[in-house]
């Protein structure tokens, strides 16, 4: 295989110091986010009950596209990852173009996060200013990716935790009260409400392929799995086995959680009284409901930004070290952490929660409406890199490959249709039009920026 001279593939000197226990977690919470808790509610009034079909067929398109990235990081397990492959597998403009765009993804993203933060706390207290718990949060948990891989990785573990024991209690509980009549009165409520109220497709087919885009926004983030595997020990242990269990823990703590939310109660009453998950504990008589939940969705949101804090750093120094980014950006600090590109990303996300409570919110949802869209772009570029990386080898190496793609190159062409497909199916809605619409020029940007700049230096180290 060739070694390009940008570094794509190496000259890292990233500590390896997440242990398997913080991979497995961050497997699972990258796939549990903040919209399963409070934006479940919107996704089952489009499709109802055939929201299951949607995740499970959504989870299964994640799986195939995360075992493409497992068979690369396993050979290649560089913190870059996707971009680094992109840039070696594809091109140095797509290296490019997705790096820079998965950066801003997740500086985006961490704004919102942060503002929800602000929100959460209030809650609680209701004077205390919301833009300085934003604020304090991205100070905490900078400082925290700073101190060492390991400190991230520990917070992710324990963040994850909270919301895999709160999902499996209420998967717990709830089936307790479909099954024994606990908290209605002693009497079952079994699974008629998934096929009353207009059957188990209320809204026809088109429900669930609506449902499909808001599905695929909520599995954004699980493909930071990659990126961990630059400072993941024994990762082509670690990452074959967190990466395997993707799709039956999107079964669970999605399809799981939704199949008893939607059994409980009737679809079209889910959302008219706030979360499901705050109905189904409230309907069991917990009155402290509303904080636990909202305990949850504020570690949800601190877990988003610690990733989103280590990940930007990570993608600044891999686009350093391909010499797509400021030369400051590939040093590291004493305890081998790209700081400097944490920082700086701290710093834009500290500029984006002031301008978050300064511009309309009309003008920042355009901004985040480029999260979606690029989300779904890396994905495709993912899922392009392993076919790319497949035809450089030889029929021995493929034989050798530790942790090879399942169905390969047809795994990869459906997974590749669906991504379109949900493209399609976002320009159908005005609501989220605006994801493609603002999303494309970003592409078009990159693409000039990269040919006016960085075109020209390529083009003579390949000479």
């Amino acid at each position: 295989m060739s070694e390009n001279k940008g570094g794509a593939l190496g000259g890292e000197q990233l500590e390896r110091g997440l242990e398997e226990r913080h991979i497995q977690l961050m497997a699972i919470g990258g796939a549990i986010g903040v919209g399963l808790f409070l934006g479940s509610a919107t996704a089952i009034k489009l499709a109802g009950p055939a929201l299951l079909l949607a995740y499970a067929g959504g989870g299964l398109i994640l799986y195939i596209i995360m075992r493409a990235l497992g068979e690369m990081a396993v050979e290649h397990p560089i913190a870059g990852s996707f971009s680094a492959y992109a840039y070696e597998f594809i091109s140095p403009l797509a290296g490019f173009m997705t790096g820079w765009s998965y950066w801003f993804m997740w500086i985006v993203t961490c704004m919102a996060e942060t503002t929800a933060v602000g929100i959460y706390i209030q809650f609680w207290f209701p004077s205390f200013p919301a833009w300085l718990s934003a604020f304090i949060a991205i100070v905490l948990l900078t400082l925290v990716n700073l101190t060492a891989a390991s400190l991230f990785g520990e917070f992710e573990f324990w963040f994850a935790l909270i919301k895999v024991v709160t999902i499996i209690v209420m998967i717990v509980l709830g089936l307790v009260m479909m099954f024994t009549g606990l908290g209605n009165n002693g009497v079952p409520v079994g699974i008629h409400n998934l096929y009353t109220n207009g059957g188990f497709f209320p809204k026809g087919i088109w429900g669930p392929i609506q449902a499909l885009v808001m599905v695929t926004f909520a599995f954004l983030g699980i493909e930071l799995i990659g990126v961990t595997a630059g400072e993941a020990k024994n990762p082509d242990v670690v990452i074959p086995s967190a990466i395997k269990k993707v799709f039956w823990r999107i079964m669970i703590f999605y399809v799981g959680a939704l199949f008893v939310i939607m059994s409980l109660y009737p679809w079209n009453e889910i959302g008219t009284k706030g979360s499901p998950f705050v109905m189904t504990f409230a309907g069991l008589g917990i009155t402290a409901a509303a904080g636990i939940i909202n305990f949850v969705v504020l570690t949800a949101a601190a877990s988003s930004c610690n990733s989103g804090i280590f990940t930007t750093g990570r993608m600044l120094y891999s686009l350093a070290l391909e010499n797509k980014a400021p030369k400051m950006f590939a040093t590291l600090s004493k305890t081998k952490v790209p700081a400097a590109g944490i920082i700086f990303s701290a710093a834009c996300m500290m500029i984006g929660v002031v301008l978050n409570f300064v511009v309309p919110a009309e003008a920042f949802g355009y901004v985040t409406s480029i999260a979606t869209f690029v989300g779904i772009f890396v994905w495709f570029i993912i899922t392009v890199c392993q076919m790319n990386f497949r035809k450089r080898l030889t029929p021995e190496e493929i034989k050798n490959l530790k942790f090879p793609m399942f169905g390969f190159p047809w795994a990869n062409y459906l997974a590749i249709a669906f991504l379109f497909f949900v493209i399609v199916v976002m320009c159908t809605s005005a609501s989220n039009r605006v994801a493609v619409i603002v999303g494309i020029p970003w592409l078009i940007l990159l693409w000039a920026i990269y040919t006016f700049k960085y075109s020209k230096a390529d083009k003579a180290k390949i000479k």
